[in-house]
């Protein structure tokens, strides 16, 4: 079996080695010839397909692995930004953190040593002299004005006066807002003000509260919004002569000519305690952020220091005559003044005054005389932890800007601002950008003169700087 194909394959082959391709006469290869030729081509065809398809599939797989891994690519790349960001915003909040904690560390350190009184800001140099057309007069008052007050921000000035009335006036653009009228004497009990005159006028450092006092021994609380009567503390057997709020709380302190001083929790509308201590009526009372609070004692010649914690109190004592103003400079350091022409400058680690300038005001009498004897220290201001302050003559026609300087041992005159009458109080803004004074045609305790030619009303001074 095997020999004959083999056999027939050998003829086979032999066959077509002999044979010739058959050809038209035209040259062309003969019809079979051509379909089976056209059969193979379409059979190389299919399989040059069939080998197309694959590699198409192939770099469709290659394809789409290259599109998967571009894909974790990118994810990794995401994530390494984000986390870079994340990192970037950390490193930028730290730094914020970092600055926004020097700022407060610093602030924090700052309001410490300001309450502690061992900064002293120099500022008193840097004030131009004013002039004229920085001075606002504001009227509205028919008898003397006897005590001012201005707000924290600046922009409204409270002012009692002999007629019992108080006055909210506008600070920015000069006019008045509200008055508070007084009342006639007996009508105490049904009158909503005062029925006498007002002496003393305070605000809290928040501007929530204002507190007012006079002849009628008791204490006036009023919301300064709306000029709206709150409270009455009553308990003082003689007439309020000082009111100060401690800055940064609603405690309230009240001096009296019955030679004590009250202590009162606004929040509560209660009572807390009275110090006594003075031997004559006292006439100025003034606080900053500790619970104390300081007092002149007028007559008695002497300054208290009254610590509300410690219970105890300093006693300074000055020259012989009347202590008839006093004022923190910081809470180290204060001045006061006197009816004999003087204002002295003291410390907490001091019995005595560190200076007195003699002679502070030596203006005119009603007659055109030099006088010193008539015209003794009616207020004094200070703006708090720097070294400038002011004082005013009763009626020697002035108001002084002092500078202090050589650690509270020199007290040199800066500007002289005129004024006609008695200024009776005086107030610095926290800012220092403004001075306000309450003058009057005659003393606010008494009517031993009397200037016609003086205006009752307040006055707003406006402190320029050098500088601005």
């Amino acid at each position: 079996m095997p020999f004959f194909i083999k056999s027939k394959r050998k003829q086979s082959k032999s066959k077509t080695k002999n044979q010739r391709p058959q050809v038209s006469l035209s040259g062309e290869p003969s019809k079979r010839k051509r379909k089976k030729l056209r059969l193979q081509n379409e059979e190389i065809e299919s399989e040059s397909e069939i080998e197309s398809d694959e590699g198409e599939r192939k770099a469709e797989v290659v394809t789409s692995s290259d599109e998967e891994e571009t894909a974790q690519e990118k994810k990794l790349r995401l994530a390494k930004e984000y986390l870079a960001n994340l990192e970037q915003e950390e490193a930028e909040k730290r730094e914020e953190d970092d600055i926004h904690r020097d700022i407060i560390s610093h602030r924090l350190k700052q309001d410490l040593l300001e309450q502690s009184g061992k900064v002293q800001k120099l500022v008193a140099d840097g004030y131009e002299q004013p002039s004229l057309d920085d001075i606002i007069v504001l009227r509205g008052h028919q008898l003397s004005v006897t005590c001012v007050v201005i707000s924290p921000d600046k922009r409204h000035v409270f002012s009692g006066s002999k007629d019992c009335s108080i006055i909210k006036w506008d600070a920015v653009e000069g006019k008045r807002l509200h008055t508070i009228p007084g009342g006639r004497k007996g009508t105490e009990d049904t009158h909503t003000g005062h029925t006498d005159h007002v002496f003393c006028l305070a605000m809290s450092s928040d501007g929530k509260f204002l507190a007012s006092g006079g002849k009628n021994k008791f204490v006036l609380l009023w919301n300064p919004d709306t000029c709206q009567l709150i409270h009455r503390f009553n308990g003082h057997r003689g007439a309020i002569s000082g009111l100060a709020f401690r800055i940064g709380s609603h405690q309230l302190f009240s001096a009296s000519h019955d030679r004590s001083i009250k202590i009162w929790n606004v929040d509560e509308l209660a009572y807390i305690e009275t110090l006594f201590g003075h031997s004559d009526a006292i006439t100025g009372i003034d606080s900053l952020f500790r619970d104390r609070a300081i007092t002149s004692g007028g007559r008695d010649a002497s300054i208290r220091i009254w610590k509300v914690v410690e219970e105890s109190q300093l006693v300074f004592n000055g020259d012989p005559g009347s202590i008839d103003c006093i004022a923190f400079i910081n809470e180290s350091n204060f001045i006061s003044g006197t009816d004999n022409n003087s204002i002295s400058i003291w410390s907490l680690m001091k019995k005595k005054p560190l200076v007195t300038v003699k002679n502070a005001h030596h203006g005119q009498d009603q007659n055109g005389n030099s006088s010193t004897q008539t015209n003794w220290i009616t207020c004094v201001a200070a703006l708090h932890n720097t070294d400038l302050v002011a004082s005013a003559g009763s009626k020697d026609g002035c108001i002084k800007l002092w500078k202090i300087s050589k650690n509270y041992t020199v007290l040199q005159p800066l500007y002289s601002i005129p004024m006609v009458g008695f200024v009776n109080s005086l107030a610095f803004s926290p800012d220092g950008q403004v001075l306000v004074a309450g003058i009057g045609q005659e003393h606010k305790l008494g009517r031993w003169w009397r200037i016609k030619e003086a205006k009752n009303g307040i006055r707003i001074i406006k402190l320029k700087r050098k500088d601005v």
